[in-house]
């Protein structure tokens, strides 16, 4: 505010916990917006350790929603229009469980992942009972706190649910649903109450091919990991997945992967850009001291 910022404090008695960036520059005679949707703080300190999933997009139908989702945490309008993105607290729990009931009606060919940091929402864990009664195959990596009952029989022998614990702090919010029209989406929400009902939260479908695809392949790679995966028991104790074949560590593997991106970003840099940056965390070195 001191700078000349704009500061909404958002609507009284809901946490805003959404994380999302929008930038909207003129060109031409036109304007085009940057949109930034993650799971993840914008926080310099915690990116260092926690992994975490973003859509950085230009598509207008997507900035349209987050021009209206703005509007609205600042009271400006309502949400009704959104045609894309899903907000909490009113719409991402019926979505979710929409979905999770659709999947349900394919049987044993339906798929569902769901990926978060907890689970404790009685009825997303009721949905899910119904589907695994029903035939579909869950699988669920939930790093913390999960009190759905897997492998009961007759209930939940259909459902699996790991936990991935390793040198980074597993964060991302991941909805997968086979039959899906989009089938892949990312959220600020996890699958609890306190997100679901009484905060702001987004969740946005992931439309692009590529971009599912590198979703399915993190996915799939944290579901063949035996290094830092646990399985849930029904008896409530996790047991560390054991190597068959060859050693899987997905930590390392995407390290690597993401280091291998940045370097290759780094060699078609600007040099005034590092020249900046250089100069940016000189200023704020200086400022620490």
């Amino acid at each position: 505010e001191d700078a000349g910022a704009h500061v909404i404090y958002g609507i009284t008695g809901l946490k805003v916990h959404a994380k999302i960036a929008q930038i909207t520059k003129r060109k031409g005679n036109r304007l085009q917006g940057y949109l930034h949707i993650g799971t993840g703080n914008y926080n310099p300190s915690t990116a260092r350790i926690y992994t975490d999933l973003s859509y950085f997009t230009t598509k207008l139908e997507f900035n349209i929603d987050a021009t209206k989702f703005f509007h609205f945490i600042t009271g400006f309008s309502d949400h009704s229009s959104l045609k894309n993105l899903i907000i909490a607290p009113t719409d991402i729990k019926p979505k979710l469980l929409s979905m999770i009931e659709s999947e349900a009606s394919h049987k044993e060919e339906g798929h569902i992942i769901l990926k978060a940091n907890s689970l404790v929402d009685p009825d997303i864990i009721q949905a899910l009972y119904i589907a695994s009664m029903q035939g579909c195959n869950i699988e669920l990596i939930i790093r913390g706190i999960c009190t759905l009952k897997p492998n009961v029989q007759g209930v939940s022998e259909n459902i699996s649910v790991y936990s991935i614990i390793g040198k980074y702090l597993e964060h991302p919010r991941v909805y997968y649903f086979k039959h899906d029209k989009h089938k892949y989406y990312i959220s600020s929400a996890d699958l609890m109450p306190r997100n679901l009902i009484r905060r702001i939260e987004i969740m946005t479908p992931i439309i692009d091919n590529e971009l599912q695809q590198k979703i399915k392949q993190i996915l799939s790679l944290q579901l063949q990991d035996c290094k830092l995966r646990w399985r849930l028991k029904n008896s409530g104790e996790y047991k560390q997945v054991e190597c068959k074949d060859k050693e899987i560590n997905n930590h390392n593997i995407l390290e690597d992967y993401v280091t291998k991106l940045y370097n290759k970003s780094q060699k078609k840099r600007p040099k005034y850009v590092t020249r900046l940056a250089k100069k940016v965390k000189e200023i704020k070195n200086d400022n620490t001291l």
